[in-house]
């Protein structure tokens, strides 16, 4: 059988490297490849190339021009690692030399000159061949025709056509982009791999089967080959390029942004708020907040609009109604100022950066270099510093992205990041108008940019968001309502709202006059934002775990499909849909009128969110839509689901939560949910100030178990007990760690009890069996069926 019959039968789960035999050449002509510490180290004249392992599933290759190596780029952390395993399996032979682990192996051709990448299972699938291309930034992997590649690259704003959608084959252009692209150095596929080099730009090219890098900023070529599904790839580009920080608390609720307004107008809509019940946490301003044009205008307070936010009493009145402020931040400063004219004695410009009249105070402005560290240290100065200690406390990172600069909107975040880490232990937060991978190392959120009003904007938006998380940009968000084009309609608003509590980062905003708060739509888009609001603050527990859950394996609250169902061809492309955390589907209606809605679900059973209806997976279903309303989300939860749930307030935090509902949807395998909390709004939990205990449940044959393994961290939490919901079945004995627990007459009993306990009954999902658990003990609880649903 030839090779290439055999890459065209392999399986499209294998993973490797395979090269064409254009590096036999080398082979012939330099020194032998050797072994040294785990190292192999191949010479190419008076340079060589070396691979390793730097972890049991990531193989590192580096050309390395004259045997020296240059800087690493903003995309590598710091302290990622670097060193060869010390623990790798090498087969020295006279043919071939081979490291292994027990995740993969790579195998050197003595006579082709070639290097294979394989998995257990799983033998050459992916190539690459010809390592003197290195010296010219570049080198080839060929893979199987038929693996579907992602990542590199999102949209911006402006692409109206993202019917490409998530797969990404062609010339692809490596780069942070304007107005809400996402872009990273990386190229990956579900079929088991991916490629990470560490380069500030270049190009992928992708077609017949081969990953071409090229254009690397580095002259000694430096790239990474994972192997694993989805999931386990994320987990080692975060190791590589740093892991994202946990952002406030708070941050897990609602935003609400907007430009033109005061001090006024702002405490009124914050009462608003809070009369109607309607949660919010954060409130975003404009350039409205800035003295802009002034003598370090750029920041600190407008008095004038804001006479009481340089005091402090501003921040006091917000504080009291449990309201964050957050404002916006530019690159640029004024040129005729005291700021501007140090910053031109300092030599503080951009070279891509001209003076020209800023188009909101029509006075002479010009864009900071901010790659520069003198730049990054004195961005966070003494105003601004006070402008974030009367309350200020968000960064919103505005129009860094127009330079053709892939470090300049990072680096801007950079400095805010080291500037407040240095000065306050409360948690940074930010959102930026692009990304480059690295970036999320500076608690470095994006947002789509400028994006307009409507259904056709709202729709695009998924894309959007899941090309963005596919690479490395796990913390998203977007102008909810849509930015420009005028206002909303009241239905599209509703949508927009919908979809947006299914995101990361949950916010709306409009340009200059327009106002984005739900009761300006009337009230039946009121009442239908106002019950997505709800819900998003009723799942606080659960999104905040997933806060936790990304900061530890690199993936986030937000999900494509393809993430948990790799192999299934029907999600390869989906983005109408996306996993919320572990347990939930959620496919926000996106279209204007709608009465019904074809869904696909992947393997697996699914039950309606709200009207507990049960689906089998691997097929698409139709649901019917409220058209009048606009009262339904199509949420689903997926067997197997945990998710901790607690009363809706107005704000995060408002009060103390004693005990947390745990719906817990019991699978025949069994599932897992780590409960995390923390301070949250300090980094104490880096220092193991935090509380994490994993919960178990599933379903046997009688009935189902529910298991609390013992809490780990410091932190001692509010809850002290959870109630699980135990759907699928009323049972007739509960027992823990074999002893039986006492049953109580009702649900109401229950829970004014003090103690362990259970009891029955039924809701929209069936039959459930309700459990209180203590909280940070370790406890097994055994439930027999007395009947089950029908």
């Amino acid at each position: 059988m030839t090779r290439r019959l055999q890459r065209t039968l392999a399986p499209l789960a294998l993973f490797g490297l395979m090269l064409t035999p254009l590096a036999s050449a080398i082979a012939a002509t330099t020194a032998p490849a050797t072994v040294t510490g785990g190292q192999l180290q191949i010479p190419l004249g008076a340079d060589r190339v070396t691979v390793d392992f730097v972890a049991p599933d990531v193989v590192h290759v580096h050309y390395l021009p004259g045997g020296k190596s240059g800087p690493a780029t903003l995309v590598l952390d710091p302290k990622a690692p670097n060193a060869p395993l010390a623990d790798v399996h090498v087969k020295n032979e006279k043919d071939a030399i081979t490291l292994s682990t027990d995740a993969a192996s790579v195998r050197y051709d003595r006579r082709q000159g070639t290097l294979r990448i394989d998995a257990p299972g799983h033998a050459g699938l992916l190539t690459q061949a010809d390592l003197a291309s290195l010296r010219s930034g570049g080198f080839t992997l060929d893979h199987a025709a038929s693996d579907p590649l992602y990542g590199i690259g999102g949209y911006t704003a402006f692409q109206d056509d993202v019917s490409a959608g998530l797969l990404r084959d062609g010339k692809q252009k490596i780069m942070a982009g304007e107005q809400g692209h996402a872009g990273a150095p990386l190229v990956w596929s579900s079929a088991g791999y991916a490629v990470l080099v560490d380069t500030l730009g270049g190009q992928f090219n992708l077609a017949h089967g081969r990953i071409q890098a090229s254009g690397s900023s580095r002259k000694d070529t430096d790239y990474y080959l994972i192997v694993g599904a989805p999931k386990t790839i994320f987990r080692a580009v975060a190791d590589l390029s740093g892991h994202s920080q946990l952002f406030p608390k708070w941050a897990m609720g609602f935003t609400n942004s907007q430009w033109g307004i005061d001090q006024k107008e702002l405490l009124s809509i914050v009462d608003t708020y809070r009369a109607k019940h309607i949660p919010i946490d954060n409130f975003t301003l404009d350039f409205d907040w800035k003295a802009w044009g002034e003598d370090w205008g750029e920041f600190r307070w407008n008095q004038t609009k804001f006479p009481d936010g340089p005091d402090g009493k501003l921040k006091q009145m917000l504080d009291a109604r449990g309201m964050h402020l957050t404002g916006i931040m530019k690159p640029r400063v004024h040129v005729d100022t005291v700021e501007g004219r140090y910053a031109t004695a300092h030599d503080f410009w951009s070279p891509a950066s001209k003076e020209g009249p800023d188009y909101f105070s029509k006075k002479p402005i010009r864009e900071l270099d901010f790659d520069k560290p003198a730049v990054r240290a004195w961005f966070f100065n003494d105003h601004l510093k006070h402008s974030f200690d009367t309350g200020m406390i968000g960064w919103w990172n505005d129009e860094a992205d127009d330079i053709g600069s892939d470090t300049q909107f990072t680096n801007m975040e950079r400095s805010l990041y080291d500037g407040q880490r240095a000065y306050s232990p409360l948690r940074v937060w930010s959102i930026n108008r692009n990304f480059y991978l690295g970036a999320q190392r500076y608690a470095y959120a994006m947002w789509s940019g400028d994006i307009a009003t409507g259904f056709h904007s709202m729709a695009g938006q998924r894309a959007r968001m899941l090309s963005a998380i596919d690479v490395g940009a796990m913390q998203w968000g977007m102008d909810g309502g849509g930015f420009s084009h005028g206002t909303p309609t009241p239905e599209n608003y509703a949508r927009w709202i919908e979809f947006g509590a299914f995101t990361p980062i949950f916010r709306v905003h409009g340009e200059f006059g327009q106002k984005r708060q739900p009761w300006v739509y009337g009230p039946v888009a009121e009442k239908a934002a106002t019950a997505a609001i709800r819900l998003r603050y009723a799942l606080i527990p659960y999104i905040y775990s997933y806060e936790h859950t990304r900061h530890v394996t690199g993936v986030g609250l937000v999900r494509p499909l393809v993430f948990d169902w790799p192999n299934d061809p029907k999600v390869r492309n989906d983005v109408a849909s996306w996993m919320f955390g572990e347990g939930l589907l959620v496919s926000p209606v996106v279209d204007e009128g709608q009465t019904s809605k074809t869904i696909y679900l992947p393997a697996g059973h699914w039950t309606g969110w709200f009207d507990g209806k049960h689906y089998a997976g691997g097929q698409s279903i139709t649901v019917p839509v409220d058209a009048k309303g606009w009262s339904d989300i199509p949420l689903f939860v997926r067997e197997g689901a945990i998710i901790p749930m607690q009363p809706v307030m107005d704000y995060v935090g408002q009060h103390p939560v004693p005990e947390v509902t745990v719906e817990a949807f019991p699978a025949a395998e069994a599932t897992h949910f780590t409960y995390y909390d923390d301070q949250g709004d300090d980094y104490a939990y880096e220092h193991g100030a935090y509380f994490a205990q994993p919960l178990t449940i599933q379903r046997t044959h009688d009935g189902a178990t529910v298991s609390t393994a013992t809490a780990e961290g410091s932190y001692v939490p509010p809850v002290r007990t959870y109630l699980f919901k135990v759907h699928g079945g009323a049972a007739s004995a509960v027992t823990a760690d074999g002893k039986a627990v006492p049953r109580a007459a009702s649900l109401e009993a229950l829970e004014a009890g003090q103690k362990e306990g259970w009891t029955t009954g039924t809701d929209r999902f069936g039959a459930v069996t309700y459990i209180r658990v203590p909280a940070a003990r370790a406890r097994q609880f055994a439930l027999v069926w007395g009947h089950a649903p029908e």
